[in-house]
C-alpha cells in the first residue's frame, strides 16, 4: 500500500509516460484511452449516469480490487467531477461492505488521497 499521496500525484504522470514509451506501451495507451473516455463521459442527457456517479463507481471498484493507483486516480477524478469527501467515503464504504476486511484496509488509501486534496484542492470540472 502506498500512503504517500503527494508522491503518487507528483510521479504518476511520468510513470505512465515511461510505460507508454516502451515498445508496445504506446499501443496500450492508444487502446485504453478512447475506451476510458468513451465510457466515462456524462450520459445524463441520454438517461444515463453522470461523470460523478461513474467516478464513484470506479473508485469503489478500485478499492475492492485493492489498487492504489486506481484509488488515487479516481479520488481525484471524483472530486473534479463534484463529489464531496462524504460521497467518496460512502462509495468506499460500499466497497468495504462488499469486500470485507482486506478491502477495509484500503480505505486508508482513500483517506490519504482526501487528505492530500484538503491541502491541495482540485478545481471541479463537472464534465
Amino acid at each position: 500500500m502506498n500512503f504517500d499521496a503527494t508522491d503518487f500525484y507528483a510521479t504518476w504522470p511520468a510513470r505512465m509516460n515511461a510505460m507508454k514509451s516502451r515498445p508496445g506501451g504506446g499501443d496500450i495507451g492508444k487502446a485504453f484511452g478512447p475506451f476510458f473516455q468513451g465510457l466515462m463521459k456524462d450520459a445524463t442527457a441520454e438517461g444515463g449516469l453522470s461523470v460523478k456517479h461513474k467516478e464513484l463507481i470506479a473508485l469503489a471498484i478500485g478499492v475492492a480490487a485493492r489498487c492504489d493507483a486506481c484509488i488515487y486516480s479516481h479520488v481525484e477524478k471524483c472530486l473534479k467531477a463534484g463529489a464531496t469527501a462524504r460521497e467518496v467515503m460512502d462509495a468506499t464504504g460500499v466497497a468495504v461492505m462488499m469486500g470485507g476486511g482486506p478491502t477495509y484496509t484500503y480505505a486508508t488509501v482513500v483517506s490519504a488521497a482526501l487528505e492530500h486534496f484538503e491541502k491541495h484542492p482540485v478545481a471541479a470540472s463537472h464534465g
